[in-house]
């Protein structure tokens, strides 16, 4: 039986909810197999949130990891493609730390690309009706933080696939004026960017770049 790591971001900011968190825990809830699936709910905190996730992986030795987070400006789920070596925080963790040009892991890569299948994730997720596109960046803050590390992780660990998927807001509980996906949507798209994985061996070769 095949093992996913699936995690997801404590708030931050002041907000009071974070919506890749608590689709975790739904999901968690609901989930049928056929893998075996284990969360966790990852601090906001670029020392912690890392070595966390090693620790996990380590234990758990999944075959996939799913790292997700929060992109407030979104209005789609966006499986990231890039992960770029660099930390350059425009607010500060939940610790208080704010690194400025400084890289996630010295004398790594300067990037990685993702081991999952994103353009095969986007298209199953926009076909179930949820609206779903590519990314190329994952930001600079402690989610592509962790994307790195997890890139790092699957580049250097035979047979280990892993990524990141940014969710926007869920509707329920998005401040006033942010773009939002109902929050069953957005549980639903995880559930389907797990199947998804877990059925492909390789990507989609069908068009997911960006203009500009």
């Amino acid at each position: 039986m095949s093992t996913v790591l699936m995690t997801g971001f404590e708030p931050f900011a002041g907000d009071q909810s974070n919506p890749s968190g608590d689709a975790v825990v739904r999901l968690a809830a609901a989930w049928t197999g056929p893998a075996r699936l284990v969360t966790a709910i990852l601090p906001v905190d670029f020392t912690r949130a890392s070595a966390l996730l090693i620790e996990l992986v380590a234990a758990n030795r999944p075959d996939v990891v799913i790292a997700t987070g929060l992109a407030g400006g979104r209005d789609a789920i966006t499986p990231e493609r890039i992960a770029v070596n660099l930390r350059d925080a425009r607010i500060p963790d939940n610790a208080g730390h704010q690194p400025v040009d400084t890289p996630s892991i010295p004398g790594a890569p300067l990037a990685y690309t993702s081991s999952l299948p994103v353009k095969a994730i986007a298209h199953d997720i926009a076909a179930g009706g949820i609206p779903a596109s590519v990314s190329l960046s994952a930001g600079s803050f402690v989610c592509n933080d962790v994307f790195f590390t997890l890139a790092h992780l699957s580049a250097n660990t035979p047979g280990l696939r892993a990524g990141f998927i940014h969710v926007p807001w869920d509707a329920e509980s998005a401040p006033p004026g942010a773009a939002s996906l109902p929050r069953a949507d957005i549980t639903r798209a995880l559930e389907i960017a797990m199947r998804t994985t877990l059925t492909h061996t390789s990507d989609l070769d069908i068009p997911g770049g960006h203009l500009a």
